[in-house]
């Protein structure tokens, strides 16, 4: 069997945690954030965590995982 290919986009966009949770960051943060309340930005800041629906499909992108 050949090797499978990591998706490029998702090496840039997501990290695997030490229990297997995939952090992302948060969409929203880049322009326009004039128009967002301070609230919305102090919320979005830093990472979260993947929900589980998306987490099958991130693992399949990246099948050996992300280093």
């Amino acid at each position: 069997m050949p090797k499978l290919k990591t998706k490029s986009g998702v090496k840039k966009r997501f990290k695997i945690t030490a229990t297997g949770k995939v952090k992302h960051g948060v969409a929203g943060k880049r322009h326009r954030l004039i128009s967002h309340n301070a609230k919305y930005i102090r919320q979005n800041r830093g990472t979260s965590v993947l929900s589980e629906a998306d987490v099958k499909h991130v693992k399949k992108w990246a099948p050996y995982g992300l280093d």
